[in-house]
């Protein structure tokens, strides 16, 4: 009876060693510096609401457009590979580039719903505090090349976060996939 309260000390002691590691090593799973969501969303028919798979959703600030969206994004920040400011008239965009498999997606996506909108979700800022629909752009034709431009209902300043905190990602998900 008396290496009873021993082994258990040994149990407890070794539990909280793992638990420790595994504290520790969660700490080195995550991006370095600040950083973002993008969800990329697919319109959808307003009957989609009362089944419970789509939701309505209000686009714009200025002069706000309500859309009807799919509730899962078909493509997300662990599908871009790289985001850059690009100039545009009248102002300027953001283009995303997507990995392989979000390519993939949104070609099929665009080819199988012209005329529909991808409305945008992002997050940025300091624990992703700051996030708003930014964009709906109508799908005019097949986007086979993987590369997304849209220009967001955002400041300058704000979509430099963005940008800046979606590459971190980027490259967290790049070393993490090796």
């Amino acid at each position: 009876m008396k290496l009873w309260p021993r082994q258990f000390n040994i149990y407890l002691m070794l539990v909280a060693i793992l638990g420790l590691l595994c504290g520790c090593s969660s700490l080195m799973n995550k991006p370095h510096g600040p950083t973002a969501a993008l969800r990329i969303h697919i319109e959808a028919n307003r009957d989609s609401v009362a089944l419970g798979t789509a939701e309505t959703v209000s686009v714009l600030r200025a002069d706000p457009v309500l859309v009807t969206i799919t509730k899962q994004p078909i493509l997300t920040e662990a599908n871009i590979i790289a985001a850059r400011l690009i100039e545009a008239p009248g102002g300027f965009a953001i283009e995303v580039r997507f990995d392989e498999t979000g390519t993939w997606v949104l070609e099929q996506e665009t080819a199988a719903n012209p005329g529909r909108h991808l409305v945008i979700f992002g997050q940025w800022g300091e624990k992703l505090a700051n996030g708003r629909w930014l964009a709906a752009p109508v799908i005019t034709h097949r986007i086979g090349n993987g590369v997304l431009a849209f220009t967001p209902d955002m400041s300058q300043a704000e979509v430099e976060q963005l940008i800046t905190g979606l590459n971190n990602v980027a490259q967290f998900n790049k070393k993490r996939s090796k």
